[in-house]
């Protein structure tokens, strides 16, 4: 049995519809897979009937008050019966063939324990050139035709801060059952954990990453399938200089963060004096007043700084 996990906290119902509907196309028999639909404190909450008409007939809705995607995918996985489960956003839409070619995969190479694939964009509008700089900060990539399969990390690794281009995004990654033991674990034993990804609409995008290297540490492999592939909806309000500019400032600090987390952190600690410092050297340096992209480039810059000041000293 394989499980497809959406979390979802207050999801726009037209994307969501055609995540559903690309998971009612899929040629894996669907008596082969669920559907669990993670109901992250939305407000209404999401109503299947309402749902019914796009959704795969094995869709049920599962609720999570606690708000926060970690919360809602340990609710996913403690929920789910199968023993290989499927992430998927709920602005995702996987290629038909997805849910089959993952069963395979994971056939095929038993010491892989998260895999993923290529992510394609289906825009809105029209982007402006300025944007395509910042596309990764979106969950879109495609590293190539070949497979790309890690060579696994054990505690003792001198290379364990090189984070491999295998590793799978969020989006579309799948993973043995077995294989997140270690992340529940670990997030029970460290509620650090919780405040590495998205709650609500704060823009941190850690959690990935944590999973990834959970896995890695506990001695599984993850791989990139080029046979894999999906298509992330993007609305117009992802490409403004704004929203950019959040994004990126709050993923680079949950990557140190992560890093961190991991004892796994090239660069050393900060002050908050010592941050403030290099974020106003780099305004200088940057240029932020020149472009957007100038502008989201810095706010990265300012997060990775933000990011090295340790908790208990900001």
């Amino acid at each position: 049995m394989l499980s497809v996990l959406i979390p979802a906290h207050n999801p726009n119902a037209a994307r969501l519809r055609r995540t559903l509907a690309g998971l009612r196309d899929q040629t894996l028999p669907a008596d082969r897979w669920e559907t669990v639909l993670v109901d992250n404190a939305s407000a209404p909450a999401l109503d299947l009937a309402s749902l019914a008409g796009d959704a795969p007939g094995n869709l049920r809705i599962v609720r999570e008050p606690e708000l926060g995607l970690t919360a809602a995918r340990r609710r996913g996985f403690t929920e789910a019966e199968g023993s290989i489960f499927v992430l998927v956003d709920d602005d995702n839409v996987l290629a038909p063939d997805y849910l089959e070619q993952v069963l395979a995969l994971f056939s095929a190479h038993p010491r892989v324990g998260a895999l993923g694939g290529k992510s394609a964009p289906e825009f809105a509008v029209e982007p402006p050139a300025w944007t395509h700089e910042f596309f990764p900060l979106l969950a879109l990539r495609d590293p190539g035709d070949r497979p790309l399969i890690s060579s696994g990390l054990r505690p003792s690794d001198t290379t364990r801060n090189v984070y491999p281009a295998s590793a799978p995004i969020g989006a579309g990654m799948a993973l043995r059952r077995s294989a997140t033991t270690a992340w529940l674990d670990a997030v029970a034993d460290d509620p650090r954990r919780a405040a590495l990804d998205r709650r609500g609409a704060a823009l941190v995008s850690g959690g990935d990453n944590d999973l990834v290297l959970t896995l890695m540490t506990a001695g599984w492999e993850v791989a990139y399938f080029p046979q894999l592939a999906l298509t992330h909806l993007i609305p117009a309000a992802r490409l403004e200089a704004g929203y950019l500019m959040r994004l990126n400032r709050a993923m680079q600090t949950s990557w140190m963060h992560v890093l961190t987390l991991h004892e796994a952190n090239p660069w050393p600690p900060l002050t908050p004096f010592g941050a403030a410092l290099r974020k106003t050297k780099a305004w200088f340096t940057q240029h932020p007043w020149s472009s957007p992209a100038a502008r989201v480039r810095y706010a990265g810059t300012c997060g990775h700084f933000d990011g090295r000041v340790p908790a208990r000293a900001v």
